[in-house]
């Protein structure tokens, strides 16, 4: 098994690397010029900000000298928000953005994976068709249609909360349920098809004639083979939330690091975006470790495979 996780972990060093060069090289081809001013610049005063900032040279030269200076831990200057690097600015804006993703995700999973459960108990029931309703409805509102909504419905029409802002807990409800509430749906079907594929299974059925009561053959001896898929979505659902985030953030008035990003992106500045979208393929290569890992727990099979 450390084995397994070592190889994996050597083998997301190139697709950290090519990601971070492949985002550099989009942000510095794509039209505009993070020294774009009212006033024109002329071209030596261009030249020495350039220089100042490791921005002269050809393109592969860039890339390279951004490289190693990663390698040592410098991830740049931003150039929009002038006298503070990139890594201060991660530093305190990525914990705002990492609390509002780690709400969400619980409520994702702590609200979805009981709903799956009940409806499984209830196969092809009524009850089972209006759950199946209601994830199919959560799939399909975006996050930036069902944000402004509960913005108008329960900040202006009934006030309970507040409509933006950050720093006490009323102001993380919204943001956080608008987060989370896509992912309800999805949590809530891949538990409910797992439990249902389980319940089939010969044991499930050799404990059901020896008298198990329904409730205890959920819990204790169908749930955990059946939230593997759900595990195994756990990953890319945590990447999801985090980028996600970015729209929310946006929208909520959130001081993390999704704004500090679109920020980065309209004004071309080329460092504190390509540092934050390092942040972003980490702790999703982070998270996908993880999943690897809680499966192999999981799974005896995949424990002997690797």
């Amino acid at each position: 098994m450390l084995t397994f996780l070592t190889r994996r972990l050597m083998s997301s060093i190139p697709v950290v690397l090519t990601v971070l060069a492949l985002c550099f090289l989009l942000v510095r081809i794509a039209p505009g010029s993070p020294f774009a001013t009212e006033r024109a610049l002329d071209p030596k005063t261009k030249a020495y900000l350039e220089e100042k900032y490791g921005l002269s040279g050809s393109l592969p030269q860039q890339i390279i000298r951004y490289g190693s200076n990663v390698l040592h831990g410098d991830l740049g200057d931003s150039l929009k928000f002038r006298g503070r690097t990139v890594v201060e600015i991660i530093a305190q804006s990525l914990p705002r953005s990492l609390l509002l993703g780690s709400i969400a995700f619980t409520l994702a999973l702590g609200l979805g994976i009981p709903m799956g459960a009940w409806a499984a108990a209830r196969h092809n029931k009524t009850p089972d068709h209006w759950l199946n309703s209601i994830a199919l409805l959560t799939l399909s509102i975006p996050t930036f249609v069902l944000a402004p909504v509960a913005v108008l419905f329960f900040s202006f029409g009934i006030p309970l909360f507040p409509p933006a802002g950050w720093g006490t807990l009323p102001q993380l409800v919204l943001p956080s349920l608008c987060l989370a509430l896509p992912f309800v749906g999805v949590c809530a079907r891949l538990t409910r098809s797992g439990l249902i594929e389980t319940t089939g299974a010969d044991f499930i059925r050799t404990a059901r004639a020896k008298g198990v009561t329904e409730k205890t053959l959920i819990l204790i001896h169908a749930l955990r083979p059946a939230v593997l898929p759900l595990v195994a979505y756990a990953g890319p659902l945590a990447a999801s939330i985090l980028t996600g985030s970015l729209v929310i953030e946006e929208i909520f008035a959130i001081p993390g690091i999704g704004q500090f990003f679109v920020s980065g992106v309209m004004n071309r500045d080329v460092f504190l975006v390509s540092g934050v979208v390092l942040i972003y393929c980490v702790l999703l290569l982070f998270f996908n470790l993880v999943t690897d890992w809680l499966t192999a727990i999981l799974d005896p099979r995949i424990r002997a495979q690797s």
